[in-house]
């Protein structure tokens, strides 16, 4: 008798795991989300194991990018198409919509045209993704609950590939990577308040924790852009060993990861001192970082692998392997 009981929990228990969208959330693990380029797919790995549970395809096309709801429940890749930034090639039109519990594609959201969809940033204050349009020079917004896009913000810029978002939703900036400048966006009033010019090129930007500054890589100089952004100006730079990529601000505040891809390194910057106070090798081609919410780990995308960073002693803890052209990284939880 008691065996029929443990085989109808395990039953209960799998149904919820594979509850459909409008159901009850289940209690998932902690997932790191990683979308691989040349594979064109989405990795999902245990972080605790390092080891990829699913590699979900997105339609055979390359996304970048990647944002996940607050429950844990939904991924959106972008697809933004088969060329670089600015470079010939063909322009995606649509966001694929992953199901994490099912490890399956459930839905497009589709722009009606080519738009080359890039990054994707869910605000939880409004309950909302945005999407920068490149080619339409705006971000988009998207309702993930009816997965239509209800609306867009003009960027005034043309390139506008990331977006970091301040923590209470009300203002976004934009790294326009060909122009080399930031634009300022008032995400409620869905207009454009500033544009701050960086350099030739900029890549890449990131917020700090107290939403007073936001940094942006210099793609001609081994340097960042630091933006203040109470008069939306930048007010200096920070020197680097190399040129930098992607960048991340630990949940302290305290410092700042920056990818240096051609060094295969990633610089730890004093936000005290804005001086690079050490380097940690990774492997080739460090791109985005993104730090876990307990704030004790960073994730760094490394092409075919994934670094782990232990930010109490600085050192990598892990190197999972996820998939060719690791590139956008997501915690769902």
């Amino acid at each position: 008798m008691r065996s029929a009981f443990i085989f109808v929990g395990f039953v209960a228990t799998a149904l919820v795991a594979i509850a459909t969208p409008g159901e009850t959330s289940p209690t998932l693990a902690p997932t790191l989300l990683v979308v691989n380029q040349a594979d064109h797919n989405l990795s999902l790995i245990n972080p605790a194991s390092g080891k990829q549970v699913a590699a979900v395809d997105v339609a055979g096309v390359t996304g970048h990018e990647v944002a996940a709801t607050p429950d844990g429940r939904t991924a959106f890749v972008p697809i933004y198409g088969s060329a670089g930034v600015g470079a010939p090639g063909t322009d995606g039109n649509r966001i694929v919509v992953v199901n994490l519990v099912q490890h399956k594609v459930t839905g497009t959201i589709d722009f009606g045209h080519g738009v080359r969809p890039h990054c994707a940033v869910y605000d939880k204050v409004r309950n909302l993704l945005y999407v920068t349009a490149e080619l339409d020079q705006a971000i988009s917004i998207v309702d993930p609950a009816t997965l239509k896009i209800v609306g867009s913000i003009p960027t005034g810029q043309a390139e506008s590939h990331m977006l970091a978002l301040s923590h209470d939703g009300r203002f976004g900036y934009t790294a326009n990577v060909g122009p080399g400048t930031v634009s300022v966006l008032d995400m409620a009033a869905r207009k454009t308040i500033a544009v701050i010019p960086i350099s030739a090129s900029t890549q890449r930007i990131s917020i700090s924790n107290d939403d007073r500054h936001v940094f942006t890589a210099d793609q001609t100089q081994p340097r960042l852009a630091v933006i203040d952004t109470s008069t939306n100006q930048r007010t200096g730079w920070i020197p680097l060993p190399a040129i930098g990529y992607g960048t991340a601000s630990t949940r302290d505040g305290r410092w700042l990861l920056v990818a240096l891809r051609d060094h295969h390194q990633v610089a730890i910057v004093d936000l005290d001192t804005s001086k690079v106070v050490r380097t940690i090798d990774v492997p080739n081609n460090p791109t985005e970082v993104l730090i876990r919410p307990d704030g004790k780990v960073a994730y760094v995308s490394c092409i075919t692998k994934v670094a782990a960073i232990d930010l109490a002693d600085w050192k990598v803890t892990q190197l999972i392997q996820a998939g060719q052209g690791a590139d956008g990284l997501a915690w769902a939880q």
